[in-house]
């Protein structure tokens, strides 16, 4: 433990614009995890009874993947930095930025791994998936190949990771590029996909900066969630803060009492 409060303590402090009191929303209903306005009940009393357990010192795995050139770097960089560089750059192998959020008061960081999508990569990418939470497959809504490819990134990134612990989104890319018309179409497809792959969708402008901020934030607080959650089970219904309770009835402390008391009748 000594050592996680060390490693967090040198990580510069949460931004102001990273703070999240609200569950932010979905983006279609068609294909969310849940469409519920608000944190999970047992969350919330956790937070505001500081239940949360090691979940602040905790930095969960994010992986971006999907084929070249959809825009997985700029998707990262347009939230991290607020940048949107027009000079396309391959990704060679890996490459990953941390944020730092506070949600309901608690600290919690995401770990945002950018991957190559280049063929020739694959194999350097692929070791870099273990471990994941949150799997996010991108793909540009101008080409409808690259969503036809969102299973088999699926498939390559569930080989390094249990599929009942990770959460998944699709992403349609560079939604400032494509008619109203195409758009349409090609979101059909996306909701019909997400929905046999049990996964969320949404759709950015890394260009405009359309959504990001809501995408990310959207990210890191069903994140949060389904650690506090965890957390809440791993420790059991009788642990509180750390404390564990003893349950004591009557009976029990009237035997403890008489086993106490000295027979002076012998």
């Amino acid at each position: 433990m000594s050592v996680r409060i060390s490693a967090m303590s040198v990580l510069p402090p949460v931004r102001k614009d990273r703070v999240i009191a609200q569950l932010p929303q979905c983006f279609r209903k068609e294909a969310a995890f849940h469409t519920k306005e608000d944190f999970n009940s047992k969350v919330k009393t956790a937070c505001q009874e500081q239940r949360t357990g090691t979940v602040g010192f905790k930095i969960s795995k994010v992986i971006v993947v999907g084929d070249l050139a959809v825009g997985k770097t700029c998707l990262i960089n347009r939230f991290c930095k607020d940048a949107f560089d027009k000079n396309y750059k391959a990704t060679i192998g890996v490459d990953f930025e941390m944020e730092r959020f506070e949600v309901l008061g608690v600290p919690f960081s995401l770990q945002l791994w950018d991957t190559a999508g280049q063929e020739r990569f694959k194999c350097i990418a692929s070791t870099y998936y273990r471990g994941a939470q949150i799997v996010i497959i991108a793909f540009d809504v101008t080409d409808i190949a690259s969503l036809d490819h969102v299973r088999q990134w699926l498939e390559d990134a569930l080989k390094e990771n249990d599929p009942t612990a990770v959460q998944l989104f699709i992403v349609g890319t560079k939604k400032d590029l494509s008619s109203p018309a195409q758009y349409s179409q090609i979101e059909q497809d996306a909701l019909k996909l997400a929905q046999e792959i049990t996964a969320e969708y949404w759709a950015v402008s890394s260009l405009t900066g359309e959504n990001v901020k809501e995408f990310f934030f959207r990210v890191a607080s069903l994140a949060f969630e389904t650690n506090v959650l965890a957390e809440l089970e791993k420790s059991g219904p009788r642990q509180i803060g750390g404390i564990v309770r003893i349950n004591s009835t009557p009976s029990n402390v009237n035997a403890s009492t008489k086993k106490k008391q000295p027979n002076c009748c012998q």
